[in-house]
């Protein structure tokens, strides 16, 4: 049993989750994890025992100095909260970290330990992929889940991926069998620039996200960002006439896909999001005064869901499977 002392009392929490390495191109998930922690000042509460999930020589810890005294940062992962303020307040539970080396189902089974300790109603994990998808063009984002009645309810799509997978679809069938409702978002990165970073491919995911849970994301300089890069791509693919005419190839096979479709699902979700940040809606995290202190009552007698199953780990410790290009999984992946 985890104990989580001083740890939040939680109003409607859902968790967001993505991890660094084979589910993450051009770093868009675990970017998108991280800007949420920065924007909303996530409170650090938890972190994984590194010495449990991770082969050190392929995640190397790192060594830096603070005011002269040599420190080291372990490769793990990290659970922090956030607060999400206005008239019906919500809290996220953030999980940032790397894509454990081995142990994985132990590793599924601690972060379903802690969301059921903190009353978590929803798993959301982040994902990106590579793809054959033009940088000139709005990045696709899958909604994925396991659940057959949420895939109904909420609109996404259920998974039909066979293949090679990585920790995000392991959580995520982790979650279906402990009863625990969980959804992935794959943003498709273009592999002909599938190196980090990658705001638009960032944005895309927090646009998606924003409308999957309604709350309102601040997103700083985000759209800026994406902006500049998208320029720059467009800078270097007019200096090689080859990339330029494959990108003009990927551009009319997505411009005839997407014809008889003609938006009007993207164009509803974007007309709902203009209206919910025109609105002020929920979105701004509290001030940290006194008045937005959530530390847990131990004698509140707050209900939880039911302890998951655990997951029962294999003699072989379940070592992760080799990591590939990405190339091998698509949209529909877990």
């Amino acid at each position: 049993m985890i104990e989580l002392e001083g740890v939040p009392e939680l109003i409607d929490p859902v968790m967001v989750a993505a991890f660094e390495g084979w589910n993450d191109a051009g770093d868009a998930a675990s970017t998108a994890v991280a800007h949420l922690d920065r924007e909303w000042k996530g409170e650090v509460f938890a972190a994984l025992d590194a010495e449990d999930y991770y082969d050190f020589q392929v995640n190397r810890p790192t060594v830096w100095l603070d005011g002269g005294v040599r420190k080291i940062t372990w490769p793990t992962t990290r659970l922090s909260v956030v607060r999400i303020g206005g008239d019906k307040p919500r809290d996220l539970v953030l999980v940032r970290g790397i894509e454990p080396s081995m142990r994985w189902r132990s590793f599924c089974n601690e972060i379903l330990g802690f969301a059921h300790e903190l009353g978590v109603e929803m798993v959301v994990i982040l994902g990106a992929l590579l793809g054959d998808t033009p940088h000139t063009r709005p990045v696709p984002v899958s909604g994925i889940t396991s659940d057959p009645d949420l895939a109904r309810t909420m609109d996404l799509e259920e998974t039909r991926y066979e293949g090679p997978t990585g920790i995000v679809g392991i959580l995520q069938e982790a979650c279906t069998h402990a009863g625990v409702p969980a959804v992935s978002l794959w943003a498709a990165v273009p592999h002909y620039v599938s190196q980090p970073p990658n705001p638009k491919a960032t944005l895309a995911l927090l646009n998606r996200l924003e409308d999957l849970i309604g709350l309102r994301i601040p997103l700083g300089e985000l759209p800026e960002d994406a902006r500049a890069w998208q320029l720059g791509v467009d800078q270097l693919a007019a200096e090689d006439s080859e990339v330029a005419e494959y990108v003009q190839t990927l551009e009319e096979a997505r411009d005839t896909a997407e014809l008889p479709e003609a938006s009007g699902e993207a164009i509803a979700r974007e007309f709902e999001r203009y209206l919910r940040r025109r609105d002020g809606g929920p979105g701004h995290a509290t001030d940290g005064g006194e008045g937005s202190s959530y530390l847990r009552d131990t004698t509140s007698g707050r209900t939880r869901p039911p302890m998951p199953p655990r997951v029962e780990p294999d003699t072989d410790e379940d070592r992760a499977p080799e990591a590939g290009t990405g190339d091998e999984e698509d949209s529909s992946d877990d």
